[in-house]
């Protein structure tokens, strides 16, 4: 952790990437008074949701796709799926567009492009040649977008989570040897993992082989490697008998030791990442210092990062209670104190990085004024990642009440300033208090809490 230096610093809203200019290049717009609603809408999608892992920034979010797009719609080799993506950017970039402009005619259109891109998707998906392709995945990828910015899932559950394993599962390994193909990997590894570990949803498809593939010593990819262990141990102790045999009692005991081993990983994690990804600790106009960063993409990383250890402490209480039922060992009960400590730690270093995640002050802790009406503080494909982590957090029910209001206000954010109606319903979901499993009865330790220092 380290504190903030007075150097000059761009607001988050002030460096953009550069994928509007790259997509006003490839689409050959004379002027944007010319330019179709539609044509319009892609500039303002590619803007808005991807960017490239080059210079400063941190990860790369569809970086591809504007140069893919230009090469199917110009006529590239690709057949039937060239159609397929084409139709799948037009869908996700007009209902981005509408949302944001408030215009019902642009869903309309919306809704029509999902529709040719669904059917040219389940085209594409009966053959094996057409449905490895990257275009394929593309379009998939985008239909997801779709259903999340539209807000039409059904439940909370996406209808595309076994798509995304069947084609992860299809496209092999080769998909992690190019640029492309690791983005798309990417999107949708995360996609499948979070509704593993938020929504407790089993995969259908054995994903082992993937760690072997993943580069460890990449922050993102180091990342994600614990998060596939984690998703591995929630999916076996999702289930355990209150009545304990010895075999079970014993790998009880290995779950513990390795939930243990995983949130030490996650220390070395945050230990060993350069100086660049650092926290800053800035001072605030309220008791407790914020934290900012040196890029938002960074800021949501680190959001990803407590998540996922507030979920590594959930399952070590519910471990050690049942360790502690089954042997009757009390000491066990200090492993769920320091689970309290960590977990409230994580919740605070969340809300302390809200106000720089979301655009509210800069890296030095400056206010950003408020942009131009109608203009969101930060690009779409921030609120969307940083959306999943901050609503479980939420939905277990630890956050204070000021702490609740505030992360309830950024997930209100996501929907409202950014349009992503799947934000506005896992608001409402919130107000269920069954939603998300809560660590079980941690508030009985209330009282040791002073001895966990914030971070």
């Amino acid at each position: 952790m380290q504190r903030a230096s007075q150097s000059p610093v761009e607001s988050p809203r002030s460096r953009r990437s550069d994928s509007l200019r790259s997509a006003r290049q490839s689409l050959s717009l004379r002027r944007l008074d010319d330019s179709t609603w539609e044509e319009r809408a892609v500039c303002y999608f590619f803007d808005q949701y991807t960017t490239k892992d080059q210079g400063d920034e941190c990860l790369s979010h569809l970086g591809f796709l504007p140069s893919l797009y230009a090469v199917c719609r110009d006529g590239g080799p690709g057949g039937p799926v060239s159609s397929c993506l084409q139709w799948a950017v037009g869908a996700t970039a007009l209902v981005t567009l509408s949302n944001q402009v408030k215009a019902p005619s642009l869903m309309l259109q919306a809704r029509d492009r999902y529709g040719m891109a669904l059917r040219g998707l389940r085209q594409a998906l009966e053959s094996r040649e057409q449905a490895v392709k990257d275009e394929t995945f593309s379009a998939m990828v985008l239909l997801s977008l779709f259903e999340d910015i539209s807000g039409d899932r059904k439940g909370l559950t996406s209808s595309h989570t076994a798509g995304f394993e069947f084609l992860m599962k299809l496209r092999g390994e080769s998909q992690l040897g190019h640029a492309q193909g690791r983005d798309l990997f990417s999107f949708a590894y995360a996609h499948t993992h979070i509704e593993i570990l938020v929504l407790g949803e089993r995969p259908r498809y054995n994903t082992d082989w993937i760690l072997e593939q993943l580069n460890k010593s990449d922050p993102i990819h180091g990342l994600m490697l614990i998060a596939s262990k984690l998703s591995q141990l929630a999916l076996e102790t999702s289930s355990i008998p209150k009545s304990l045999d010895a075999d079970l009692l014993r790998r009880v005991f290995e779950w513990h030791d390795a939930g243990r081993a995983m949130d030490t990983e996650l220390t070395q994690w945050s230990e060993a990442l350069p100086e660049k990804w650092l926290p800053l600790v800035v001072d605030s106009q309220t008791d407790e210092p914020l934290l900012t960063y040196r890029r938002i993409s960074i800021a949501g990383i680190w959001i990803y990062y407590w998540a996922i250890r507030f979920i590594v402490q959930k399952i070590m209480v519910e471990l050690s209670r049942t360790l502690v039922s089954a042997t009757g060992d009390s000491a066990l009960l200090q492993g769920e104190q320091e689970a309290l400590g960590i977990s409230h730690e994580a919740i605070s270093a969340t809300c302390r990085s809200i106000p720089f995640a979301f655009g509210h002050i800069d890296m030095q802790g400056n206010p950003i004024p408020p942009p131009p009406e109608g203009k969101p503080r930060i690009r779409g494909f921030l609120g969307y990642m940083m959306l999943w982590p901050l609503w479980y957090i939420l939905s277990c029910g630890m956050a204070t009440p000021a702490q609740t209001e505030q992360i309830r206000s950024a997930i209100g954010q996501v929907g409202s300033a950014l349009g992503i109606r799947l934000a506005l319903m896992l608001a409402q979901e919130c107000d269920t208090p069954t939603t998300a499993p809560s660590i079980p009865d941690l508030y009985q330790f209330v009282p040791v809490m002073g001895q966990f220092s914030q971070m």
